[in-house]
């Protein structure tokens, strides 16, 4: 495991099939690669964007044969690099709802991890708008911890972020960052985006890499952008101010995981208790 990452964090607009949101994500992969990155985060939805159903269905196939999630582990495999979708929407091979899930797939383009989103998001959000996700998508059962040259990935998304429990317990099971990959709502992104990430990075003492969808997609509904990455002591030390696609670099220093956990060993210190 070495120390240093250099890593990049795609910010996306995706439009609403998979090969459309390929020649989207294509080149910005690329730009990340060219710029020195080992390790590639794209967001939640990367393959699609799309909350109409009738289209969802048409569109929606198995993870075999999602053309997104094939050219991205060719671009892996080509770039040499890792390469995390924040989340694809595929079948699920359970029942006829989809399944919501991140994919990490290596320098060889082989798929390494994968993780079902487990909080499916039903709320009406301030804006007006009603969203109900458990009634087309499956959750997820398990958590996931992917093994990398870096060190253990935590995989997350977009609504987990509200569930400290998940993100303790991914720490516990040897992550030092976890990707928290979202297609935030601009009303709660404006609210709580930030202080919800620098929480579990401080909650954790891991890094948080938080790569996001940003604008209005063409099924109309409109995400917050601003990508960030979350020092373990919650200091923002990367962020895109904006909901524009775009690449956003950092580099991270795994030692700080170490000293965060030094000063503040919180990790160690749940009881268990009664109510």
């Amino acid at each position: 495991m070495t120390d240093i990452l250099n890593l990049a964090l795609i910010q996306t607009r995706t439009p609403a099939t998979p090969a459309a949101a390929l020649d989207h994500a294509r080149p910005l992969i690329l730009q990340a690669a060219a710029n020195g990155a080992q390790l590639i985060l794209l967001p939640e939805c990367a393959n699609l964007m799309e909350a109409r159903k009738e289209h969802k269905a048409q569109v929606v196939t198995t993870e075999a044969e999602d053309v997104f999630i094939r050219g991205v582990r060719e671009l892996a495999q080509s770039l040499r690099v890792e390469i995390l979708i924040g989340s694809a929407i595929v079948k699920s091979e359970v029942d006829d709802r989809a399944a919501n899930r991140s994919l990490l797939i290596d320098a060889r383009g082989e798929i390494v991890a994968r993780y079902d989103k487990i909080h499916l998001f039903d709320a009406d959000t301030p804006d007006g708008r009603s969203y109900r996700e458990s009634a087309t998508m499956r959750p997820g059962e398990a958590a996931a911890v992917a093994v990398t040259p870096w060190g253990g990935l935590g995989l997350t998304i977009c609504y987990d972020v509200r569930f400290p429990h998940l993100h303790r317990t991914l720490a516990r099971q040897g992550a030092n960052m976890i990707a928290v990959c979202a297609a935030f709502t601009v009303p709660t992104g404006r609210a709580h985006w930030e202080v919800l990430l620098r929480a579990r990075a401080i909650e954790t003492g891991c890094f948080v890499l938080a790569p996001a969808q940003g604008g209005l997609h063409e099924d109309g509904r409109t995400t917050y952008g601003h990508s960030m990455v979350i020092s373990p002591w919650g200091e923002v030390i990367a962020r895109l101010d904006h909901d524009r696609p775009a690449v956003l670099e950092a580099s991270i220093d795994f030692s700080e995981v170490t000293r965060a956990r030094q000063a503040l060993p919180s990790l160690q210190h749940d009881r268990e208790f009664r109510v």
